[in-house]
């Protein structure tokens, strides 16, 4: 039986099926809205056998010295660069992310700030609430289309492919800059131009290029 250590609340139902685990014999959680100090994760760390840490935790060396017997420190998050990953392996302690799962939201996110800006719905939202409306008009807060306009996407692995998909729902011409070829590019009918065309022939740019350190 383990004891578990949560360095910020989750969701409540991750948060009753940890707490109803068979496996878990004591939960010490953060139920504060906060990212907790250096000294309270390294107690935390101190204390557990399993660690589910955030993005915001910095999991180093020092923090994965301070407990030879902690068993694995799952990330809740799709990155992982918040954890020494090669001190980790030279410690023999598995680490374990959440890869994939907010594609699809991102690409959500990512459609709903192309409208947003395009239809000028914020601004309109404060010129609504500031009680500055009087009548409708030809010309007032008239934004843009964003049906038939062309997006360019800058990276297209994952998330640039799913607002892909979103696009081609509103009918857009869609173009891509990326260091290589992309085999699915042909069936979504998306065009490789390098970069600088990209940025001349786009109505709307969606950056999602890989980012490395080195």
């Amino acid at each position: 039986m383990a004891k578990v250590f949560v360095t910020r609340e989750l969701t409540p139902n991750v948060m009753h099926r940890l707490a109803t685990a068979p496996e878990i014999k004591e939960l010490r959680v953060n139920r504060e809205d906060r990212v907790l100090s250096r000294q309270e994760l390294l107690d935390g760390l101190r204390w557990c056998d399993a660690a589910i840490t955030q993005l915001t935790d910095t999991i180093d060396d020092e923090a994965l010295s301070v407990n030879p017997n902690l068993k694995i420190v799952a990330n809740f998050a799709v990155g992982y660069n918040n954890i020494d990953t090669v001190a980790a392996t030279k410690r023999r302690i598995p680490c374990s992310n959440t890869p994939g799962v907010l594609t699809e939201t991102t690409a959500d996110l990512t459609f709903a700030l192309v409208l947003a800006v395009a239809r000028r719905i914020v601004e309109s939202d404060q010129y609504l609430r500031a009680g500055k409306y009087k009548s409708w008009a030809p010309q007032l807060l008239l934004g843009q289309d964003v049906h038939s306009k062309t997006i360019g996407i800058v990276g297209f692995g994952r998330i640039g492919y799913a607002v892909v998909q979103r696009a081609r729902g509103f009918n857009m011409k869609i173009l891509y800059s990326d260091i290589d070829d992309k085999s699915y590019a042909v069936e979504l009918q998306v065009k490789r131009v390098d970069l600088e065309t990209l940025l001349r022939e786009s109505d709307f740019v969606s950056l999602h290029p890989f980012l490395d350190s080195v």
